[in-house]
């Protein structure tokens, strides 16, 4: 990930329409820092709904799986936790 952009706050807020373009334009996201240490990025609406289908389908599959067989003795909200867990 190193071939991204990374650009401060102070940069970013100097040249919002600039990086906004750049997501826009090239599905490049930019790493953005506050302090030397990466805190955010701005990517284009598409990268983040592609990302927000995969992670919903993701979710899906993986309590439908557990659904289907689940443990003895694990209660539903337990294995709900876990599901959740694994998108962290």
């Amino acid at each position: 990930m190193s071939h991204l952009p990374i650009e401060s706050i102070r940069d970013v807020r100097a040249h919002l329409a600039e990086v906004v373009e750049r997501a826009d334009r090239d599905d490049l996201p930019t790493i953005i820092t506050r302090h030397g240490k990466q805190v955010a990025a701005v990517v284009a609406i598409d990268v983040l709904r592609k990302y927000q289908a995969w992670e919903e389908h993701e979710i899906n599959r993986i309590i439908d799986e557990r659904t289907a067989n689940p443990a003895p003795g694990i209660p539903l909200d337990e294995v709900m936790r876990e599901t959740l867990a694994r998108g962290e």
